[in-house]
């Protein structure tokens, strides 16, 4: 706007003599002389604009984002990385093929500690991350999009739905679907319901929505939001460690912290994901001896299929196969939705349109009494949730750098509040619904004829691996659909192992958006390993090596997405639409207030420059040239040396460019570099 021509427009600040305009209703006798003073205003300020040194010209407020794709950074193979963490995995997994004993007995030891003296903060999580994201997406930073300013989303909202839809399928749904809700309804979370009654049927599926359902994934969001924020808003490679730069201002990709925190997150992927290869290795194993009429082989099949299925995973990584495998991927989610489908169509259909209603209040209802139960309530209470709630915070812990990196990839360009209330709404609505059809499904034949628990108790109840096939084989049709739940769960390893394999990858190679194939081959071993030495601990009940595993090496990386959740909101608070936020704020609230104080009823704002020691300075205590809110657009060549950028352009300036770069006008600085490209 253009400095006010007339008495009833008021200025950001009273005159400098004292003198005030007259008050609204009548012409001002000082008009001209106002009005000088406010073109010795935008004089000055014009001055001070000139003579204040801004990286390549540019206002922080005014900055578009900065995009990691447009950064000139040089990846490479981070030997230190990859050398200690796979020389460690390594090492355990001869330790633990070669004494299963030794490694189950300090893992449950490990295991007992950690939950009892340290359960508390995986709980914290879960309840706190939620709260956490819900906040930020309803407040003003829910408008900053994970993109350059304009920038609109990579992909239409029915595919990213879709896309998010296909985050939440896999091994667990169906490993877990059937039997943890039936392990509820015999035996429910102490201080609830009685066994085996009305009240435990919804409670029994709420409890395990709360498990699979928001809270789980506020976790995956957390480290997603945080990931595809620096990624693409801050022009930071996607390394867990890149997130916490503004914690650690000194802390480069090559330091020791740096390295250790993004080897954490390559350990916790590796143990999680090995778990989920474990279970449906174990699964794979069962569904094989029903089909075909084998006798048990224990585990010894179920680590001959992690054999071959890891062959093929490596085979994927080395020849390129990957898009053959991410459109086997889409045929996996279209078999889980039809999976689903038949379990409710040829399943008690009446049963379960009555329950669901009734599950998803109940777990909206008991939610705050379901977080709150912690270790401190006796010896029933501290099994149950050791075995059930703990170890699942602690999975989903561990599996936040895979997930999270891939809904970050998916969200771009969607603003906070829209990644938020996606990522924590889409996945677990169709995982609570999953499992109330599956959960259901036993639950009602255990109600009918009783016959998935014979005698009404868990001891009763089939192995986790086999209760799938048991409930599956009382539906008509099970001869035919069981060898396409084998066919399933085999590409779900598949699938699963190659794009876990490809972020430890990337995490080992800079943030490397193509990491070298022999890289991702060498993780998928490690997964593949990890997963045999889980049920060699685990012997006869596999799952306990898995969660003795999972909760002790989730631990170190619980306390990097705390961290994570400090430095992000730090960020935030300094984004240039946040500051935007807070000069509009500013500037209208000081305006409004002087204008009434002078003018009365009847004046215009208009803007011009002011002292910055002015309580009307719209950025008055505000320090526009700090580091903290201008180092982070400063652009660097491939040594990280600042280098020249244009902004109008949206390009690199040549060494020996002639003249400084041009400074940018308010209107054109604003705009994304993309739209003031020349067509």
């Amino acid at each position: 706007m253009t400095p006010p021509e007339n008495e009833h427009e008021s200025t950001a600040r009273p005159g400098e003599d004292g003198r005030r305009p007259a008050p609204a209703g009548g012409a001002s006798p000082a008009a001209p002389e106002h009005r000088h003073r406010l073109q010795e205003r935008v004089r000055a300020g014009r001055r001070f604009i000139r003579e204040v040194s801004y990286p390549h010209d540019i206002h922080p407020a005014l900055v578009p984002g900065v995009s990691i794709e447009d950064q000139r950074v040089r990846y490479g193979l981070d030997r230190p990385i990859l050398l200690s963490v796979g020389t460690a995995v390594i090492a355990f997994v001869v330790w633990g093929v070669l004494r299963p004993q030794a490694v189950l007995e300090l893992s449950s030891a490990a295991l007992t500690w950690v939950t009892q003296n340290l359960g508390w903060l995986f709980t914290s999580l879960a309840a706190g991350l939620a709260v956490l994201l819900l906040v930020l997406a309803l407040s003003r930073y829910g408008k900053i999009p994970l993109g350059l300013d304009g920038e609109k989303p990579e992909y239409s909202t029915a595919s990213w739905a879709a896309m998010l839809f296909a985050a939440g399928i896999g091994i667990g749904i169906i490993f877990f679907g059937p039997f943890e809700p039936m392990t509820y309804y015999l035996s429910p979370r102490p201080g609830t319901v009685d066994p085996a009654t009305d009240e435990a049927v919804t409670a029994a599926m709420a409890q395990a929505a709360l498990h699979w359902g928001v809270n789980a994934w506020a976790i995956y969001a957390v480290v997603g939001l945080a990931v595809g924020y620096v990624s693409f808003r801050r022009g930071r490679v996607p390394l867990m460690s890149s997130i916490l730069t503004p914690l650690f201002p000194g802390m480069t990709s090559k330091s020791a912290g740096a390295r250790l925190i993004d080897g954490l997150a390559i350990v916790a992927t590796l143990f999680g994901t090995a778990a989920s290869l474990g279970i449906g290795a174990m699964q794979i194993a069962r569904g094989t001896e029903i089909v075909t009429g084998l006798g048990p082989t224990g585990n010894a099949m179920a680590i001959g299929i992690i054999a071959v299925l890891t062959v093929a995973t490596i085979v994927s990584a080395v020849s390129g196969v990957g898009r053959g495998i991410r459109m086997l991927s889409n045929v996996n989610m279209v078999l889980s939705v039809g999976l689903a489908l038949f379990f409710f169509v040829v399943g008690p259909t009446a049963f379960l349109l009555n329950v669901i209603p009734g599950v998803l209040l109940e777990y909206v209802g008991t939610l705050p009494d379901a977080l709150a139960a912690n270790m401190s309530e006796g010896e029933a209470m501290q099994s149950f949730l050791s075995s059930w709630t703990i170890f699942y915070w602690a999975w989903w812990v561990s599996w936040a750098p895979f997930v999270g990196i891939f809904v970050a990839k998916i969200s771009r360009g969607r603003t906070i509040r829209q990644f938020v209330l996606g990522v924590l709404f889409i996945p677990s609505t169709i995982i609570v619904l999953a499992f109330t059809v599956l959960g259901g499904t036993a639950i009602w034949l255990q109600r009918e004829n009783g016959a998935v628990a014979p005698d009404g108790t868990t001891a009763s109840l089939p192995s986790p691996e086999e209760i799938f096939f048991v409930v599956l084989d009382m539906l008509p049709g099970a001869q035919l659909v069981a060898p396409l739940v084998i066919l399933m769960l085999g590409i779900f390893f598949v699938t699963t192992a190659d794009s876990a394999s490809l972020v430890n990858s990337q995490l080992s190679q800079g943030g490397r958006p193509d990491p070298r194939r022999r890289v991702t081959a060498f993780w998928a071993v490690c997964m593949a390993g990890i997963a045999v030495v889980m049920l060699l601990t685990g012997g006869a009940s596999a799952l306990q090596g898995l969660q003795n595993l999972i909760v002790v090496t989730a631990l170190p990386f619980s306390v990097i997405i705390v961290l994570m959740c400090l430095a992000l909101y730090k960020e935030l608070r300094n984004d240039p639409q946040a500051i935007r936020h807070r000069f509009e704020r500013s500037a209208v609230e000081k305006a409004v207030r002087y204008g009434v104080t002078e003018h009365g009823d009847n004046f215009a704002l208009a803007v011009t420059p002011t002292e910055a020691t002015s309580e009307y300075a719209t950025g008055h205590g505000f320090d526009s040239t700090a580091d903290e809110v201008t180092g982070w657009y400063v652009r660097r060549d491939e040594e990280g040396n600042p280098v020249a950028y244009d902004y109008g352009t949206g390009e690199y300036l040549d060494d020996d460019a002639a003249g400084p770069e041009p400074a940018l006008a308010p209107e054109e600085a604003a705009q994304p570099a993309a739209a003031r490209r020349d067509p």
